[in-house]
């Protein structure tokens, strides 16, 4: 990807901050983050995403804020982040933007040595515990993003989307059980009994909030150990190094929470392949003192966990074989294999899996039921 020349950028400079003729990155530092003057943002990328993210470094400086820009090498699944750049989050910038072709990578030291908040709870990366632990950061993460994306699917009605997930909230909040369907052959229910529907709206304005761009989801973690049926993938998967369009469906049989069995073409042995590593690894970490002592077999058996259902509501967003865009996509919902986001599952892996057309019923203690999607479509507006 070309280098953007700061002639350009100084040209780009002058660009009007009218709205109708705004950037997406402008879009993105002005609405999404809401970046003040004399506020510190912290942006690390990749070669591959070094357009991106030279054109937020300019749209945060023309709005007077305090960008710096860091370069690493790709990174994945089970990298770790460079020093350098764990050491720049470390300064508790305000806000945060992980700009990654791939992944930020792990904090080597935090795996070790979690950072722990007020309330007790454990961080194993900085990012996280700035973010969700000490809410003094913003954020955004946008792993496997292009400009393409970017352009299409930044400049959306954030007032339509944020009411969407609202009025889902609404509807999950004292729910017992999901059960979803899809013309795929999918078939599974999830416990989510005591769990928080979360959301990606794009209003990231407030110290603790984050998300991605594009934005566009709801999405929830399945109590551990009860979720039982079969997850047929036909959209799109995530592997360790990166995401695919799946030229063959991926299905995957679930028992008290957990993947028993994957079967399928070539992408089901690339899945399977991921996930056999992740389970393997956290044994050598742990000899290695890269993992908190009796840790391994957690993260071995969560490399199998169901860590999440979650729904598109991104307009604008496409199935395109970039799990980025694909999660957020109307007509769809994902199933995460490997940790969760209630951080009672912590695994090396978080692997988003594309279903298509689904029916999605949520129920109740007391019998009753609401179907949100129907065969894709959203009923609940």
């Amino acid at each position: 990807m070309e280098l953007i020349k700061f002639g350009k950028l100084e040209k780009l400079a002058k660009k009007s901050l009218n709205k109708k003729d705004r950037s997406a990155a402008q879009v993105v530092v002005q609405d999404v983050v809401d970046i003040k003057k004399g506020e510190r943002l912290l942006i690390i990328a990749n070669p591959a995403t070094s357009s991106i993210a030279q054109e937020l470094y300019l749209a945060a400086s023309e709005l007077e804020a305090i960008p710096t820009l860091i370069f690493q090498n790709d990174k994945t699944s089970f990298d770790n982040a460079n020093p350098e750049v764990i050491a720049a989050i470390k300064t508790e910038p305000d806000v945060c933007f992980s700009i990654s072709n791939v992944k930020l990578g792990k904090d080597a030291e935090a795996q070790t040595n979690p950072y722990v908040a007020e309330d007790g709870q454990k961080y194993p990366h900085i990012f996280d515990y700035l973010l969700d632990g000490k809410k003094t950061m913003r954020a955004i993460w946008t792993p496997g993003i292009t400009e393409d994306m970017l352009n299409r699917t930044a400049n959306i009605d954030y007032e339509e989307l944020k009411e969407r997930c609202v009025n889902l909230k609404k509807i999950f909040d004292g729910a017992k059980s999901v059960h979803v369907t899809a013309p795929g052959g999918t078939d599974v229910e999830i416990h989510i009994q005591g769990r928080e529907l979360l959301f990606d709206d794009g209003d990231f304005t407030k110290p603790g909030s984050g998300g991605n761009i594009p934005a566009g989801e709801v999405f929830i973690s399945p109590v551990v150990g009860k979720t039982n049926g079969v997850i047929v993938y036909d959209g799109s998967m995530t592997f360790s190094d990166g995401d695919a369009l799946l030229e063959e469906p991926i299905t995957c049989v679930v028992e008290e929470g957990f993947v028993t069995s994957i079967t399928g073409g070539a992408s089901a042995k690339r899945l399977l392949k991921t996930i056999t590593e992740a389970e393997s690894k956290p044994a050598l970490m742990e000899k290695e003192k890269k993992l908190q002592p009796e840790q391994a077999p957690v993260y071995k058996r969560n490399a199998r966990n169901i860590g999440e259902l979650g729904i598109g509501l991104n307009p604008a967003a496409q199935i395109t074989g970039n799990m980025l865009e694909d999660e957020k996509a109307f007509h769809t919902c994902h199933f995460a294999i490997g940790e969760n986001y209630d951080n009672d599952a912590p695994a090396l892996i978080h692997l988003d899996g594309v279903v298509r057309e689904p029916t999605i019923t949520i129920n109740y203690a007391d019998k009753e039921s609401v179907t949100i999607l129907e065969n894709g479509n959203l009923i609940i507006k």
